[in-house]
């Protein structure tokens, strides 16, 4: 049963509320040959997609909605900034191969935190970033079905208080690791 301290594999299909009433998107499909692997309870994962996974078993389906407000929050308009392109320049030389509308890139602020942003637009003097979470504003709605659980080894719970300590324990990466959290100094993997 998936309770704290399980690892946990799962796989679903994500909708997102489409643009006519009562249609759906899917934005996300985590397969059991790709599936979401986590340690319930220890991973930074939505409260509420743990909430309806606790209790559960292998085998076991589920099919749950999961409001804006309680996942990524209502999107915000003033998240989105203009910022100067000097802020993007390596070696005084604009980085037009990175700074593209659309892509992903990660950030600091003046107290050293990391955040990633996206790309909206680049102009002669200004580059627009959002800094919203790409799914602010949507309702979740999750299908799937629980593949794995079992109980976390030593050498995984080391492994994710590792990850939390070096700040990669937020990557945002399905199999573990610091693929996708552009830790300066982390030696992970």
């Amino acid at each position: 049963m998936i309770e704290h301290g399980k690892m946990v594999k799962v796989s679903y299909d994500l909708y997102v509320d489409g643009e006519k009433e009562g249609e759906q998107e899917l934005m996300e499909r985590a397969t059991a040959e790709a599936p979401l692997a986590f340690c319930y309870g220890v991973e930074p994962m939505l409260p509420m997609f743990e909430a309806h996974l606790a209790g559960l078993n292998v085998g076991d389906t589920f099919d749950f909605t999961i409001p804006c407000k309680e996942a990524y929050g209502e999107y915000d308009d003033e998240s989105v900034l203009e910022l100067e392109r000097k802020i993007f320049e390596i070696d005084g030389k604009f980085d037009d191969q990175h700074i593209v509308a659309g892509n992903i890139v990660p950030l600091m602020d003046s107290e050293g935190n990391r955040f990633n942003a996206q790309v909206v637009a680049v102009n002669d003097t200004h580059v627009t970033v959002d800094l919203n979470h790409p799914l602010a504003g949507e309702n979740l709605h999750f299908v799937g079905k629980v593949l794995e659980e079992r109980a976390a080894t030593e050498e995984e719970l080391d492994a994710l208080k590792h990850h939390s300590h070096c700040g990669c324990g937020d990557c945002g990466s399905h199999q573990g690791g610091c693929s996708g959290c552009n830790c300066s100094g982390c030696d992970c993997d």
